[in-house]
């Protein structure tokens, strides 16, 4: 009894331990990630607008077919019902689903608008090329004035930033410094994160190398295909510095579950640094931009 309670009191803190880190998948998680962009707020608000029509409807339905079975069961009704049609059931019928489908379709059409419209010219322009089993990032200058952080993005003489992004591999945790599981989540963490500056409208070019992948990242409500010989175009604002991931969301081969996307969000003035000095040396820029992150205590972890 006693090691039960106890069983069940580890295992309380335990999930109270994983609730403490937003946007983080856990055990028994069966709800949408906590949004961390303006579209993916939008996504959550429409689940939850789509099943405020279908909780009642599935009510309703489950409910005529027990009444039916019942009421017209052959022993209470031993006569059955010659009746071939009513009017006003079959107008109910029909106007009803179409009035139920236009309530959804709107609301649908202006999110998927949304989701393929940013609010504000790109600010940065990001290429994601997907390969077998990994990703390849390409930066390069967004449609913005010089007031803004593209104005740090391609400086004049710069040589652009492009670097691959791998699974870490349990083995090499110690070596590249990424022990805390928490913070770098076994089959998520990745050697060279896709760096990003907070509150910046961020365009993505999906493309693929090789099958179809798909370039997913729940939180940001960001997920598209990357299809060979296509640029499919797709854009984010993560509105939270801290360090997110997503995966490929396409089956693309034997090694499809171990390819992970990490992305690591920072100030405008962290991403500006860590530009310059990932021109030159992407594994450098990357340890310098950690070591300022953990300086300043601004860590924060989200989910895939």
């Amino acid at each position: 009894m006693i090691a039960a309670a106890a069983v069940s009191v580890s295992g309380a803190a335990a999930f109270a331990q994983e609730a403490v880190r937003p946007g983080q998948p856990h055990n028994w998680h069966i709800d949408l990630q906590e949004a961390l962009s303006p579209v993916e707020a939008n996504i959550h608000w429409f689940s939850n607008y789509v099943l405020a029509f279908i909780i009642p409807i599935t009510i309703l339905v489950a409910a005529l077919l027990a009444w039916v079975a019942y009421r017209y069961s052959e022993k209470r009704n031993p006569v059955a019902s010659r009746t071939s049609h009513n009017t006003t059931i079959e107008v109910i019928w029909t106007v009803a689903p179409v009035l139920v489908l236009l309530c959804l379709a709107i609301p649908s059409f202006q999110l998927l608008t949304e989701q393929y419209n940013p609010p504000s010219p790109p600010e940065l322009t990001i290429k994601a090329t997907g390969f077998q089993w990994y990703w390849g990032y390409e930066y390069q200058s967004g449609d913005v004035d010089a007031a803004t952080v593209a104005a740090n993005v391609a400086p004049a003489g710069a040589e652009p930033v492009s670097f691959e992004s791998y699974m870490v591999q349990e083995s090499d945790r110690a070596g590249s410094g990424k022990e805390d599981m928490g913070e770098y989540p076994r089959l998520l963490a990745v050697d060279n994160e896709m760096v990003v500056p907070v509150d910046t409208v961020i365009r993505i070019l999906a493309t693929s190398a090789d099958v179809i992948h798909s370039f997913a990242i729940p939180s940001m409500g960001v997920k598209v295909d990357a299809v060979p010989g296509r640029n499919n175009e797709y854009w984010f604002e993560a509105n939270r510095e801290g360090l997110f991931y997503g995966q490929c969301s396409e089956l693309c081969g034997v090694n499809h579950p171990f390819m992970p996307i990490g992305v690591r969000v920072v100030s405008k003035e962290q991403f500006a640094t860590w530009l310059a000095a990932a021109a030159g040396d992407v594994s450098a820029a990357n340890q310098a931009l950690v070591a300022s992150i953990q300086s300043a205590g601004t860590v924060a972890v989200a989910g895939r």
